[in-house]
This record gives C-alpha cells, sequence and structure tokens, in this order.
C-alpha cells in the first residue's frame, strides 16, 4: 500500500487554499496545431516563490508538532523548495536555514534570503547539499525538511492534480510532468489515478540525470549521473525510495530530454506562450516539441511548468544555444586571402543573403599560419538551417575556407 493516498491529497488542499494561488492553466494553441492534440500548461511559475515548492513545504510545516518547530527547520535544494520553505518558516514564525548547491541560480539563492532564511552552500548538486543539510541537522537538532521524499510534501505537490481536474472539468487524457527527486509527479500520479485510474501520467528528466528512469528499469532506487544540466531543479542524483514506489506503480512511462531539447522549450515558451520557465519547467514542453512523446489526435495533455526562477544571465546563454539549435543563430569563421576587399566580398555575401551580423571580428593569421591568409569571426542571425546551408554554398563557392563555431 503507498504512504500517499488521494485523501491525504484532498487533506493537503483545505490546509493550502488561504496560502497557495491556484494557478491558471492556459491552452497552448501553437503545440494544439503542431500536435493536433488540445496541449494546455498548468502554469506553477506564477506561483508564490515563483514554484510548486511553497504547496509541499507549507503542507510538511502545517503538520510538524509545537516541539518539531521550537528547534526551527533545516532543508536542502536546488533552490525552489528552499524558497517555499523559508517563507512557510517566515509565515509561521519559526527559524529556517537551508543548504543549497554552490552552482544554485544566484536568483534562488538572494531570494531564499530575502524570505529571512540562512543560507550555506555546498557542493555541485542537489545530493551534496542534502549531506550538508543532514551535518546541520545533527549539530542543531532543527527539524529536517525533505524536498520530495516526504508524504506530506508529496500531498502538498498533488494538489496539482487536483487543480488541473477542476480546470479541465475531469478531461484529462494525459500530464507531462518534470522529474527530479519525484515528490511533484508523486503527488499528481496520486491524484490523478485516484481521480481517473486511466489518465496516463509521463514523467521528464534530463538525459544528463535520468536516475528516476534508471531506477524505474531496474526496479529499485538507483544513482544516475553523467553531468550538470541547465534543469537545476530535477538535478537528483538518489531519487527518494517513497517517491520511487508511488512513481513505479503510477506513472506509465519516462522520458529524457537532451541539454538543447530544453534550451529550445525554454525559447519556444517565451516567444509563443509568453511564459519564462526554468530548464526544470520547460522539460515537459521540450519532450512534445522534440516528438519525444507524440500525443494522439484530440487527446487533452497537460504540460506542467513547475517552475520560473531562472536567472537572467543563465537565461541569456539558453536563448543562444536555444536559437542556434533551431538555425536561428548560427557562428562561424571564415579564411580568406589577405588582399584588399576580401573581407567586403564575405559581408557582401552575407547581405545578400538577407542575414544579419551580430558581431564580426578580423584577424590576421599567426605566424603559425598559411602566409597570405586571413581570417574572420561572425555570430549572424539566420532564418532556419535551410538559410545557413545557403550562405555556406555561397561562401564556399567564392572560396572561402568556411569552419562551424
Amino acid at each position: 500500500m503507498l504512504k500517499v493516498n488521494l485523501e491525504d491529497v484532498k487533506k493537503a488542499e483545505e490546509v493550502l487554499k488561504p496560502i497557495v494561488k491556484k494557478t491558471p492553466l492556459q491552452e497552448s494553441k501553437k503545440l494544439s496545431e503542431k500536435t493536433g492534440a488540445n496541449v494546455y500548461y498548468k502554469c506553477e511559475n506564477l506561483q508564490k516563490t515563483g514554484s510548486f515548492k511553497i504547496r509541499g513545504a507549507c503542507n510538511k510545516i502545517a503538520n510538524l508538532t509545537d516541539e518539531e518547530k521550537s528547534h526551527g527547520v533545516i532543508a536542502s535544494s536546488a533552490g525552489n523548495h528552499a524558497q517555499g520553505v523559508a517563507l512557510g518558516a517566515q509565515m509561521t514564525g519559526i527559524k529556517a536555514t537551508i543548504a543549497m548547491p554552490e552552482t544554485a541560480p544566484l536568483a534562488k539563492v538572494t531570494a531564499t534570503k530575502s524570505y529571512g532564511a540562512e543560507v550555506v552552500l555546498n557542493g555541485a548538486v542537489y545530493d551534496d547539499a542534502y549531506a550538508k543539510a543532514v551535518e546541520i541537522q545533527k549539530e542543531t537538532g532543527a527539524t529536517f525538511l525533505h524536498p520530495f521524499n516526504d508524504k506530506y510534501v508529496i500531498a502538498g505537490q498533488g494538489t496539482i492534480g487536483l487543480e488541473i481536474f477542476d480546470q479541465l472539468d475531469g478531461k484529462v487524457d494525459t500530464i507531462l510532468c518534470p522529474i527530479g527527486g519525484g515528490g511533484i509527479i508523486s503527488g499528481i500520479a496520486v491524484a490523478a489515478k485516484g481521480l481517473n485510474p486511466n489518465v496516463k501520467v509521463i514523467g521528464v528528466q534530463t538525459d544528463n540525470i535520468p536516475s528516476m528512469k534508471v531506477s524505474k528499469e531496474n526496479g529499485k532506487v538507483t544513482t544516475a549521473f553523467k553531468e550538470a544540466t541547465i534543469a537545476d531543479g530535477i538535478a537528483v542524483k538518489t531519487p527518494g525510495d517513497v517517491t520511487f514506489e508511488i512513481i513505479d506503480e503510477l506513472v506509465d512511462e519516462i522520458i529524457t530530454v537532451s541539454e538543447e531539447e530544453i534550451s529550445r522549450a525554454i525559447l519556444f515558451l517565451m516567444e509563443h506562450q509568453k511564459v519564462v520557465a526554468e530548464g526544470a519547467g520547460a522539460v515537459s514542453t521540450a519532450a512534445l516539441i522534440s516528438g519525444k512523446y507524440v500525443p494522439q489526435k484530440d487527446e487533452n495533455v497537460v504540460c506542467v511548468i513547475s517552475g520560473g526562477n531562472v536567472d537572467v544571465n543563465t537565461l541569456y546563454r539558453i536563448i543562444g544555444v536555444g536559437l542556434a539549435a533551431e538555425g536561428r543563430r548560427y557562428s562561424f569563421s571564415a579564411t580568406m586571402t589577405d588582399k584588399p576587399g576580401g573581407f567586403l566580398e564575405l559581408i557582401s555575401i552575407i547581405s545578400k543573403n538577407n542575414a544579419n551580423i551580430l558581431n564580426a571580428n578580423q584577424t590576421r593569421l599567426s605566424s603559425g599560419g598559411a602566409i597570405g591568409k586571413q581570417s574572420a569571426e561572425f555570430i549572424i542571425e539566420t532564418f532556419d538551417h535551410d538559410h545557413i546551408a545557403k550562405i555556406k554554398a555561397d561562401m564556399k563557392a567564392a572560396g572561402f575556407d568556411v569552419v562551424d563555431l
């Protein structure tokens, strides 16, 4: 028997009504046209603190005993749980300490401190922050609030599922949801399957940290880590045993997406939905636009956007990756004969193809290069990959040696 059920989620809903927002459910006309399905976004990026995490954190704090509250609370987080705990603790009048990875976006660290919490940075991923939190908990006796492997946290996150069903009048076919440690999808799966066992619940992870996918394949909790990810909110190497048990029974499938696909999804959401999503919040969209999940015609599909707490500097870099992936930004070097007019000829080719030069840097080759040659590096705005191919072909036909950067 699972440790969380539909009644737990409904109780959490009553607790959270005066605290959290009922976030909007928006239709994506662009994705609906692209897939032939009816695609909706559950916008938890518009939740208080910019993430769904406040639901689970506040439900957990509400269920603490007076004794547990008296010692203060400590949590580990990649950033969003940190803000949820910090705000919940501030509202309750208790002390909060949060351990976060050193790689956590500055925006998340700053926001957590703004809610009155003490922040301790440690390690590269969530698991490192967790180890530090456990160490501090032993030293101080503070009450530990786990970000996902806790029945009250899971029940709190499950209230998203209740809202989705209410907002679509129960006409839900599939829910695409991010997975890190598994808290949000566990709660949503309990709620969704409790209301309609035929609903498909599909998890999405990053290729770089597919820990829950590997765990489900192995039939047991398994650590999996390849490298860091822009989806820092789901950068969990080892999922929870409580969440794994629920996911193993209730989640129909787990898909993984690449860093490039996540970048494209973030760009897609900004351009077509006017929504700012962090990497973790964009993975459900990435599953659709990449074709990793192909819905049936007229299927009602809900993509959960789990959060929007992305650092502006990080967002700038991600957009660049997304533009390059779509063929809308092209970086290259071109080598030419060192003669008058060579650079002008190159620019002319770019101009005649209606590309826009963002950056150009012309340098003479070092003494180690070919005599009588010089090179130039460009970043240009283009329409798509076919446009890039045409520009490259024209440059090569004119005698330029072109290398992608």
